[in-house]
């Protein structure tokens, strides 16, 4: 009976998927053979034989090694050679690891959750120093890192006490090359075109190209070492999409049954545009003496990104401006357990529109490390300067069918529906492409509207750590002992000006400013016009006015928040051994003091905007414990203990906020940020099982505990406004405030399987094939109150119960293929939405897979010479959100397959 429980116990932690499945045949027939290979093995023989790794292979058994002789839990991804980690994209290597999900951002991988929390509680480090962002938080984007410029990247799943910028789920390393550890001089070059299966739409083209060069090399007796890099990539922006407006509510429309969930709009676009991104690496190293190493890294990115949604759009909720001639009315309807799902339609006005995006971001980061060796202690003191900056605009301008007095044409039936896993389908009786019948004049949504969010985010930071040994009498537990301090500061700045557009007349846009028409006919809403969105509203439009005043919005989104961090930390280091075990690892501790603060502006009840200054300080002890025992044939056991801390989002820090009194009930109430928030606080327990087969190949079995003392959460609080009611008719001071909170956290926990084996173990007969596998199961017990009317109460946000990653390949004699896809279930991811700010939605599971085959030339003339065809999101997988229940449809959308096609060289 208590083994049916166990057995029961187990399938519950870790679901026995197709994948887990395979493992467990896997770690099943690798034992036999293992063994047999061990007693039949002849003795050597006089005359030594090299085996020279290369290519996929020796990306990977240089992975298992980080990871076999670490003292935490770690995945790591290694590069397979000079500029060629695994994956097109950096995001994608990371993805593949256990326990880590990717989600996608415009068809590619962009932020990263750690074991089922989103990307909020990890960081991310470039050599070992905290990176700044791009976005109104802290998690970094990593399409902005090249990863032709990677040489590794490791996942910390626990911390230590000597790690600096430590997140709650896990930490990220990116690491470039150290040029003193090469045995000579290296060149290598790359370059790839790509195509999308999806076609030219409007300007943009179908086709891209991305290129590389890498040079590495050692002077001066191999005491200077220079490493530099360069990675240039064009690539287009394309994509079919639908999208219904949120949220579904129970509003009351004419035809509806009373009590429906409805939607109050649906519209399809296409998406045009191009991504150009630049990335620069330098490493300087120098080593006069083995008592001294300096070593100065630097990074740079340029990265701009210009699309426009060509699209056709109709409001469903009886909205039509100031055009009514008729009114709205449903004439069918088509009604499935409460929720429309679409129907026909008269009295309703759609128009075209134009929207444009353009967004210039800048990374730069320059870290200096300097190592002294005196003997017996070591001295690190360490440097950082890290900046981002981004520049958007967006511009919006809508195209409508109008009366020659004016007014908008009413659409005599509109057809619409919308479904889970397809396209929504949106078309009317008349025709929207001819561009000389559509004029640029007031449209029910006026004229069009702009924003344009300025963000700069800079840190500077200092590290001095000092090694020293043990006392004699603990030489025989400790190796040594690790001291250090490290203080950051770090400043986000954020401006987003916005406002209306206006113009005089109603002029249909003139020829010149016309790209080719976009077919929608993928929702059925036929051929619609694109054009040249900024010169539109240059030609026809007033001068775009920015002020704040009467502008809320505007001024409760700029703010500057600041943070002094100053950590101290101790981390023994245990190298010991217990009767035939050997032990290894650490215990230590941080001590952390964090002053948090920010200016910002308030919108009192007139809209006129006040300055706001406020902030804390506190104080956090983290104690971690790292255990890894080594067994017999080849296996390690690894325990972790530690208490964590996630810092709130920087955007939820700001002190600005938006004040208003109600004219019906007089009551005051406000929303905005909290600079008096405490970070997310957490204790952890991890331990993990791994069998190794020398470097070759591993299998790891990991469970992981975290008690989350501490969660924050969006809602409302009765607040005083006595500060701000004064002069009002506000009838009391007392009033809800709505912003981020600290509330009561919970327990996540989970379980992870992963398999990196070459076949050749299991039998000769398949010398050159291998796999990577792994499934991991998380669940919560954490519940997150409501965030908005859209999806209601929310699991985790990033949490998907469960994610598998497969890759399967075939290497030997220069020839190599690789196909791989990873699987997560559903989750509620933080989308962009159409002001620009933070919305969470659910987002359904995908499974893309990606393909890639070439050849390599290892003598002759063409030695060094590759050739390489990939295949990415082979089955061209949806992107897809909803609301609250699956069949009210947010958004569906197809990115195309790419495929690349190129050539690497390295000499």
């Amino acid at each position: 009976m208590q083994l049916n429980q166990s057995r029961r116990g187990l399938q519950a932690a870790l679901p026995l998927s197709p994948v887990a499945a395979a493992c467990a045949v896997l770690i099943s027939a690798l034992s036999a053979p293992v063994h047999a290979t061990a007693a039949d093995t002849p003795q050597a023989s006089d005359a030594p034989t090299t085996v020279v790794v290369a290519g996929i292979r020796r990306g990977i058994e240089d992975a298992i090694s980080v990871k076999k002789d670490a003292t935490s839990i770690v995945e790591t991804i290694s590069a397979e050679d000079i500029g060629k980690l695994p994956d097109v994209s950096i995001a994608e290597s990371i993805a593949r690891l256990p326990g880590l999900a990717a989600q996608r951002v415009a068809g590619r991988a962009q932020v990263i959750s750690i074991r089922g929390l989103s990307p909020d509680f990890a960081t991310t480090l470039l050599n070992g120093r905290e990176q700044v962002s791009t976005g109104d938080n802290r998690s970094v984007e990593f399409d902005q890192y090249p990863s032709e410029l990677l040489s590794a990247v490791t996942i910390y799943k626990t911390p230590d006490a000597g790690l600096i910028g430590q997140g709650l789920s896990g930490t990220i390393d990116m690491q470039t090359v150290r040029p003193l550890a090469f045995s000579g001089r290296t060149f290598s070059v790359n370059a790839r075109g790509e195509k999308n299966s999806l076609g030219k739409i409007a300007n943009a083209k179908d086709t891209g190209h991305r290129v590389s060069a890498s040079y590495i090399d050692q002077f001066a007796n191999r005491t200077v070492g220079v490493a530099l890099g360069i990675a240039h990539l064009e690539s287009p922006i394309l994509d079919h999409e639908t999208g219904t407006y949120e949220p579904f509510s129970q509003s009351a429309v004419s035809g509806v049954p009373a009590g429906t969930y409805i939607t109050a709009g649906v519209k399809s676009l296409a998406k045009s545009g191009v991504l150009k991104r630049t990335g620069l690496i330098g490493v300087l190293e120098y080593r006069p003496s083995k008592m001294w190493t300096s070593t100065l890294d630097v990074f740079a990115s340029e990265f701009k990104q210009v699309d426009t949604n060509n699209q056709f759009e109709v409001n469903l909720g009886g909205y039509n401006g100031s055009n009514n001639p008729v009114g709205f009315n449903y004439q069918t309807v088509n009604v499935v357990n409460g929720t429309l799902l679409g129907g026909t339609a008269t009295g309703a006005y759609p128009l075209v529109r134009g929207q444009y995006n353009n967004r210039k971001d800048q990374i730069r980061t320059a870290g200096w490390a300097n190592r002294f060796n005196f003997g017996s202690w070591t001295l690190l003191a360490d440097a950082n300067y890290s900046r981002a900056k981004r520049d958007e605009t967006y511009l919006e301008n809508n195209l409508q069918l109008q009366t020659a007095t004016g007014g908008a044409y009413n659409d005599p039936l509109m057809t619409v529906g919308w479904k889970t896993g397809d396209f929504a389908t949106i078309h009317g009786t008349l025709d929207y492409s001819d561009p000389t019948k559509l004029l640029t004049g007031n449209s029910i949504y006026g004229y069009g509207s702009t924003y344009s969010p300025h963000l700069v985010d800079t840190m500077k930071s200092f590290k001095l750590v000092a090694t020293v040994p043990v006392p004699d009498a603990l030489e025989s537990v400790f190796h040594n002992v690790d001291v250090g301090v490290n203080h950051s500061n770090r400043t986000k700045t954020k401006r987003q000006p916005s406002g209306q557009l206006f113009a005089k007349g109603n002029p249909t846009i003139s020829s010149d400013l016309l790209y080719a028409p976009v077919d929608l006919g993928f929702a059925g809403s036929g051929i619609v016009p694109s054009w040249n969105v900024p010169a539109v509203i240059a030609k026809y439009f007033d001068p775009i006015n920015y002020s704040l005043a009467n502008n809320a919005g505007t001024i409760s989104r700029a703010w500057d928040v600041t943070e002094k961090i100053t950590t101290g930390f101790v981390r023994a280091n245990l190298d010991s051994d217990l009767g035939g075990v050997s032990l290894r690892g650490n215990v230590g501790a941080q001590l952390v003091h964090t002053n948090q603060s920010s200016d910002s502006l308030y919108a009192d009840n007139g809209g006129v905007a006040h300055p706001i200054s406020d902030g804390k300080s506190y104080n956090d002890v983290l104690p971690s414990v790292n255990l890894a025992f080594g067994l017999a044939n080849d296996q390690t056991l690894r325990v972790s203990l530690a208490k964590q801390i996630a810092r709130p989002r920087v955007d939820q820090l700001n002190a600005g906020f938006n004040f208003t009194v109600d004219t019906g009930t007089r009551l005051p109430s406000g929303s905005g940020g909290n600079t008096k928030l405490d970070p997310w606080k957490a204790k952890a327990f991890d331990i993990s099982w791994e069998k190794y087969f020398a470097k070759k190949g591993y299998v790891a079995l990991a469970g992981f505990y975290k008690k989350l003392d501490t969660y924050i959460y969006t809602f409302s609080e009765t607040r005083d406004f006595s500060q701000y009611t004064a002069g009002t008719i506000a009838i009391t001071n007392q009033g809800q405030y709505t912003t981020a909170y600290n509330g009561n956290g919970g327990i996540l926990k989970g379980a992870e399987l992963s398999v990196s084996v070459p076949f050749d173990m299991l039998t000769p007969a398949l010398d050159g094939f291998g796999v990577l596998a792994s499934t991991s199961y998380t669940e919560s017990h954490i519940d997150i109150k409501e965030v908005n009317s859209t999806i209601g109460k929310i699991p985790l946000p990033g949490l998907s119960r469960n994610v598998t990653n497969l890759t399967l390949y075939y290497e030997k004699a220069g020839f190599s293929t690789r196909v791989s896809t990873r699987k997560r279930s559903d989750y509620v991811g933080e989308i962009g939405n159409f002001a620009g700010d933070r919305q969470l939605r659910y987002v359904v599971g995908d499974s893309p897979v990606d393909f890639q085959i070439g050849y390599t030339f290892n003598e002759g003339a063409y030695k060094g010479l590759g050739v390489l065809l990939q295949v990415n999101n082979l089955t061209n997988e949806a992107y897809e959100t909803y609301a609250n229940s699956k069949d009210r449809q947010l958004e569906y959308a197809k990115y195309g397959r790419t495929v690349l096609f190129g050539l690497n060289y390295k000499f």
